[in-house]
């Protein structure tokens, strides 16, 4: 009888990170444990009223190393002698400066509480100005538009802004950064001794995506490109990387220091890391014409087509579209939403301001506050879904975190119009919703614009595993069907499939993929009544977004 061939997918979240353990002959599900981020939780770093959102490197060691300790011991003593291959995915772009070693600032006691020297998370938009000059000239300096296949407009939440925004405001970070790492290059690098940022391998995920890497130019934006840009990125394009990777490759084995830290065996397979989107969109088993959602506090949408499928279009207003970003071989294409559960978690948030602030007047515990907390979506889930959504005139603008997809825009705001005395919570709960959902049909309606087809849908991810609610509307607001990943780690299963391709279990990813995937628990059909109503509701929507966005960017 064979041995058992188990494989780990680590996912790097923006509050936590998750170990999954799965058998790879099977798919079966094992194990699986989170570590939450010990100073992120406790708001360290951050400042939300200036968009600035920092990672501690040790949050990620710690957390590496409890998560899949944790998974492990669930299954048994002799669980690791079993564990062939590792996959990361991570949140992205999320990059942070480094030494000549590869090693993060932050690591080091000089600038071991220093923001501008941490990892800078993908929702961090202190670099708006830096990303209008990355736009501005590259539709104007009269060489290469370096912008072409990251749809046309370069973020701020994306690795050149965010790097040029530190190297300007911090000169003793900028003095000391040898190199830039992502933190899914990192981890894989970290875990096979290969941290030496000359010799780590690069994702071509992330680097097609946030970097501007495309082979029709040979790799990153010119050095000429660069240093018209800013005279302070002079030489960083030779001390960052030429060649980048796809995932089904191994980043290396890994060490003995780390075998020992997971109880694993030294030299197993670490895959080449990805972004989390990337990886789910292969656990919720992505294929041709399909649109993937990965739908939590913000969205990802992910689509692969063949060369042939995408030819030489070029996808106004997306995030990327990267050869071997997805599944290699094929083209990936990136959209999303910068505020999805996030824009629900806010709205919970206002009202459990005066809960916080007069609960210990009137005597209620802090765990009674906290339950009180914990049931207000809920309530207000139950409540919107029984009202006819014809009978209320509140329209929501869903860009609380600015907008990301079509044509990435991060000074929006958000809007609630149409209020009135009869408007109570679940009203404008409802109107959150079907905002969210008008941004997810904004999304789908650029990609046939531009000549993609989309059949299907598939959802996975937190709020499609738990919120029918969102789902239907959702469904009812796209007019088409959405199938639920049965996962609920479908992001983790992703990067573990790649875990097992680089481990050699199976050949490619597609043959991991017909093995490992978990099939879907559910389907949302779209209720055709209500589809006729969202379509006239969502060019209401499109109206006013219109109409406001000036004023919105300039609040």
């Amino acid at each position: 009888m064979e041995s058992p061939k188990y494989v780990i997918g680590v996912d790097f979240g923006s509050d936590s990170v998750r170990a999954l353990v799965v058998d790879a002959l099977t798919g079966k599900e094992l194990a699986d444990d989170v570590a939450v981020y010990k100073r992120w939780i406790q708001g360290l770093y951050s400042d939300p009223a200036a968009n600035q959102f920092r990672h501690h490197p040790l949050d990620y060691l710690e957390g590496l190393e409890e998560c899949i300790t944790g998974a492990l011991a669930k299954i048994g003593p002799d669980a690791g002698q079993y564990v062939v291959g590792i996959g990361v995915d991570t949140t992205g772009s999320t990059p942070a400066p480094v030494d000549r070693n590869g090693t993060p600032l932050a690591l080091l006691d000089e600038f071991k509480e220093n923001p501008n020297a941490m990892f800078i998370l993908w929702k961090d938009h202190t670099a708006i100005k830096e990303a209008d000059e990355i736009n501005h000239l590259a539709k104007t300096w009269g060489g290469v538009d370096y912008t072409k296949y990251e749809g046309g407009i370069y973020s701020s939440e994306w690795f050149w802004a965010k790097i040029l925004h530190i190297l300007r405001i911090d000169p003793e970070v900028r003095e000391a950064a040898y190199s830039w790492v992502e933190i899914c290059d990192w981890i894989p690098a970290v875990l096979t001794g290969t941290e030496n940022p000359d010799v780590m391998k690069r994702s071509r995920c992330a680097a097609g995506h946030k970097a501007m890497w495309h082979p029709e130019w040979g790799g990153l934006p010119s050095e000429e490109f660069l240093v018209k840009l800013d005279p302070l990125l002079q030489g960083l394009r030779d001390r960052l990387f030429e060649e980048t990777y796809t995932s089904d490759e191994k980043a290396g084995g890994l060490t003995e220091e780390w075998a020992e830290r997971l109880g694993l065996r030294p030299g197993i397979a670490v895959a080449v890391g990805a972004f989390d989107a990337h990886m789910g969109a292969v656990g919720g088993g992505i294929a041709s014409n399909t649109l993937v959602k990965i739908m939590g506090t913000s969205t990802c949408d992910v689509m692969v087509g063949s060369e042939d499928e995408v030819g030489d279009k070029t996808v106004r207003g997306i995030c990327g579209q990267v050869d071997g970003s997805v599944i290699p071989g094929m083209v990936g294409l990136e959209a999303g939403q910068s505020a999805f559960g996030d824009v629900y978690a806010w709205f919970r948030e206002i009202l459990s301001w005066p809960t916080e602030v007069l609960g210990p007047e009137i005597g209620l515990t802090e765990e009674q506050q906290s339950a009180l907390k914990d049931r207000i979506l809920v309530r207000l889930t139950e409540e919107a879904a029984k009202i006819d959504p014809t009978d209320t005139t509140v329209l929501a603008l869903d860009w609380l975190n600015g907008r990301r997809t079509p044509d990435a825009d991060q000074k929006l705001k958000g809007a609630l119009i149409g209020l009135t005395l009869g408007t109570d919570a679940p009203r404008i709960f409802r109107a959150l919703v079907e905002a969210t959902a008008f941004g997810s049909r904004a999304i789908v309606d650029r990609f046939r614009d531009e000549g993609l087809t989309i059949d299907a849908v598939i959802a996975q991810g937190g709020i499609p595993s738990k919120n029918d609610f969102v789902m239907q509307v959702t469904a009812d607001v796209l007019g088409m069907p959405i199938k639920v990943v049965r996962s609920a780690q479908a992001v983790a299963l992703g990067a573990a499939m790649f875990a097992a391709v680089a481990a050699g279990v199976y050949s490619d990813v597609s043959a991991a993929q017909k093995s490992m995937s978990s099939g879907y628990s559910k389907e949302f059909q779209p209720n055709p009544e209500m589809v006729e109503h969202y379509n006239r509701l969502y060019k209401e929507y499109l109206s006013v977004g219109s109409i406001l966005g000036d004023t919105l960017r300039n609040l």
